[in-house]
């Protein structure tokens, strides 16, 4: 037979309790100044150093070499009143849940009349006070407000609001509490470590959330583990994790990142074979929610402190600890907090739930669809996955530069007796400064631009009908540094996107939303191909009567798959001196003056090229944007490009 764990560590001294300094404190100096009081009430919280407070403070009164602050422990009184002794013929404790009549209260009346017996006071510890009736504390009242010189009350109660109000009045009041995880696991891995106990990590982490903040239940339970642990070799007991977590009830680690792991990744297939799990193994579902929950609030912590969370999270291991650093980072602090709220409500809703499976099953289908969500905390959760879906934090993102791929339906090579079309014209528009929104995991890429260009334009739509009849005929170019290029189809688009009324603050509105960045915009404008200087008439090939028009095939972003790397790249982007080019070209294509007077008889007219259709025109003269609205509707629709009949003219 062994004596229980927090009998044999009882304090015997204020300074070896722990977790209670705003009671020590002020009772070690009132000790000190000889300025005790004559009636005590100490409250808090079960376990938690009442009684033994009480009987400290009666060793520091009655210690030969007191009142002191520091029981001398050599004397009869500090030996009787020790954690071994019999106790003390002067020092008497009630049970008050036993003794609350009024018959009792009229014997210890009595009995305190009479002087201490061998010491300097007598002293009455009533444990559990709340429990005297009215009568009872009534027929103490005289007593408690003028004892005897030689008598002292210490009152120890869980619930003094019970005790009524004439009493308290007439005592120092003395407030416990519950003592700190951190004091608790420190005081707990020092007490392990004098009984020659190994435990296994993670173990006195358990061990205190079970104990919540009291010291003897706390120790309760580690005596309990040490008593079922196994003797390994060296003549150590050890107490490992799965024992612990079975015995304590708590669900193990490895089921919570099992859990952890199919929420960040959406895995809902995994999600239900935990939840059977749960229930086959015949666990209780709301105690795996509290755990769920306690595992979720880890991770906040975790991606909220970054680096100091060890000084947090104390008592769990390393290894646990960089695993939760993972699982943090998949999950994004918005969607963690969408979890945490989500299991708490069904934590909630399961008190008195007649089917606990029911409502854990439907807390885990909240938690896989953020869309059910509503609020605000939804929103977010849904922007971050929508910011994962994309690829925005992946590292296999091809680079900002890299071509994309053409069509593969792309019109053939022009002849070679065809004049090169001139370089793109390319202009810098609001390049005001602002501050760069940061992708939280990793840089934006123009494929990833591209595959949410049709997002931004139906968030456009939505802000203005103008602005997107603007935007929609763009062409995504290029985007580094958080410049994007934007073909325009011809110079009017252009002045039409600088002069419509915000329709760039809008675009550049609807990019941060959709994609969160900030950019600034560059236009690049395909001028219209420029021909070759008079030559000698040539014979050129008949056109066909209709030229087809060619279709693009679009795919989702998630069935994209590049085309090889030897097509053509979609959009060419020229150096600088583009427009300097287009000049020369320009200029060499007219013929000079000189040149025509010397020969004009022999000067044959070339064959006029077919008259391209001019877009419909407005009677201001402005491009018809219903014209424009066909065209783009076209291009979304189909993905083509309309194709200029040759023969239009003819």
């Amino acid at each position: 037979m062994v004596t229980a764990l927090y009998r044999r560590y009882r304090p015997e001294s204020f300074a070896e309790l722990i977790g209670q300094s705003q009671v020590t404190a002020p009772l070690m100096t009132a000790l000190r100044n000889d300025r005790v009081n004559h009636a005590y009430l100490f409250s808090g919280p079960r376990g938690c150093g009442k009684t033994t407070s009480a009987r400290i403070l009666a060793r520091c009164l009655n210690c030969a070499e007191g009142p002191t602050d520091t029981p001398c422990g050599k004397c009869p009184s500090c030996i009787e009143l020790s954690r071994d002794g019999g106790g003390s013929l002067d020092v008497v404790e009630i049970d008050a849940a036993s003794h609350n009549g009024v018959d009792d209260a009229r014997d210890l009346r009595e009995r305190a009349i009479f002087a201490p017996a061998r010491d300097r006071f007598k002293i009455f510890i009533l444990d559990e006070a709340h429990m005297v009736t009215p009568q009872g504390f009534n027929a103490l009242l005289k007593i408690v407000e003028e004892p005897p010189a030689h008598v002292k009350f210490i009152f120890a109660t869980t619930e003094p609001e019970k005790v009524i109000g004439t009493i308290r009045s007439r005592t120092h009041h003395y407030p416990f509490r519950l003592v700190p995880p951190a004091q608790m696991l420190e005081y707990m891995e020092e007490l392990c470590k004098s009984e020659g106990v190994t435990v296994a990590p993670g173990v006195l982490s358990l061990v205190v959330r079970s104990g919540g903040g009291s010291v003897r239940d706390s120790l309760s339970l580690l005596d309990q583990l040490i008593a079922g642990s196994e003797e390994e070799a060296g003549s150590e007991y050890v107490v490992t994790y799965d024992r612990a977590a079975a015995l304590l009830g708590f669900t193990h680690t490895n089921l919570l990142d099992e859990v952890t792991d199919a929420f960040a990744t959406k895995n809902s297939a995994a999600v239900f074979a935990s939840v059977d799990k749960v229930i086959q193994t015949g666990q209780d579902p709301r105690r795996f929610v509290e755990d769920l929950l306690e595992h979720l609030r880890d991770l906040i912590i975790m991606i909220s402190v970054g680096d100091n969370a060890k000084s947090v999270l104390r008592g769990i291991p390393a290894d646990e600890l960089e695993k939760m650093a993972g699982q943090a980072a998949r999950f994004g602090l918005a969607e963690l907090t969408h979890a945490a709220q989500t299991v708490n409500h069904a934590l909630t809703e399961m008190s008195g739930a007649t089917s606990p499976k029911l409502h854990l099953e439907l807390m885990c289908a909240k938690v896989l669809v953020p869309a059910s969500d509503q609020t605000e905390v939804g929103s977010l959760a849904r922007i971050e996955r929508l910011e994962r879906r994309i690829g925005m934090g992946g590292g296999d993102a091809a680079p900002a530069s890299a071509p994309a791929p053409a069509p593969a339906s792309a019109p053939a090579a022009a002849p070679s007796a065809a004049a090169p079309a001139a370089s793109p014209k390319t202009e810098v528009i609001n390049t005001v400064p602002a501050a760069r929104a940061t992708a939280p995991l990793g840089a934006l890429t123009l494929s990833q631009v591209r595959d949410s260009w049709s997002d931004v334009l139906s968030k456009v739509n939505k802000q203005s009908k103008s602005a997107w009849m603007v935007a929609f005929s763009l062409t995504v170019v290029d985007f580094s540094e958080d410049i994007l290029t934007l073909k325009f189809l011809s110079q009017n688009d252009l002045d039409a996107f600088k002069n419509a009324s915000g329709a760039s603050d809008i675009l550049r509105k609807a990019i941060f939303d959709v994609l969160g960045v900030q950019v600034k915009f560059k236009a690049q404008i395909e001028a219209a191909p420029v021909t070759a200087p008079v030559a000698p008439p040539v014979a050129a090939p008949a056109a066909p009567k209709t030229a087809p028009i060619a279709i693009v095939h679009t795919e989702s972003p998630d069935d994209y798959e590049p085309e090889p790397e030897d097509d053509e790249p979609a959009f060419q982007i020229e150096p600088p001196k583009a427009v300097e080019s287009q000049t020369v070209a320009s200029e060499a294509a007219e013929p000079k003056p000189e040149a025509a007077k010397a020969e004009p008889a022999k000067a044959e007219p070339a064959k006029a090229e077919p008259a391209k259709a001019e877009p419909a025109k407005s009677r201001n003269g402005m491009v018809d944007e219903s014209a424009r609205y066909g065209e783009s509707l076209l291009r979304e629709m189909l993905g083509a490009e309309p194709i200029a009949d040759k023969n239009a003219g003819k």
